[in-house]
């Protein structure tokens, strides 16, 4: 947990405007949760902090590569990423969650840092595609020949029956009604 310190921003010391910082990401950093869907990357983390008398807003601008595993043929890729998220935290004093969504934050009042990691954590883990793919997503990749052969070779072959089971084509009527 001590890697998960630095993604911390004391915030009370800071005066009102925009403050600028950096963050590294890397497997440390995914090695931390330990469901995490990235296990491995290296990406740089850009934040501006606009430091209102009620509010704090932070803008992420989150650019670099995270290693995807190709689903077609298992192989691990690099695949970049570029995002841009914006968190809105707000102070209040009572325990009211009403305003509570995914891009507004409620601290209370006498809270002092903004613990950012869990949001890092989060963008990065919501730009993985769904459906990864060497030759998609991947820098100049391509999807390993000797795993699409043996995937080719291991597939049941493709049988076309002319005949077909009576029961189903009494069921293929009732379809066409």
């Amino acid at each position: 947990m001590k890697i998960l310190n630095q993604y911390r921003i004391p915030f009370t010391g800071l005066k009102l405007g925009k403050h600028e910082f950096e963050f590294e990401v890397d497997k440390h950093f995914f090695a931390e949760f330990e469901y995490s869907i990235v296990k491995d990357g290296a990406l740089k983390v850009f934040l501006t902090l606009d430091k209102q008398e009620t509010m704090l807003i932070a803008d992420f601008h989150i650019t670099g590569i995270i290693e995807l595993t190709c689903d077609v043929c298992l192989r691990k890729f690099p695949g970049k990423t570029d995002i841009n998220e914006r968190l809105i935290v707000k102070f209040q004093e009572d325990d009211d969650t009403s305003d509570i969504s995914d891009e507004i934050l409620i601290l209370k009042r006498n809270e002092h840092e903004l613990d950012l990691a869990n949001n890092i954590y989060e963008y990065i883990n919501l730009s993985v595609p769904l459906y990864a793919r060497c030759e998609e997503q991947g820098l100049n990749t391509a999807c390993d020949k000797s795993m699409i052969d043996k995937l080719k070779n291991l597939s049941a072959p493709e049988t076309r029956d002319t005949q077909t089971d009576p029961r189903w084509d009494i069921l293929k009527k009732i379809k066409n009604n």
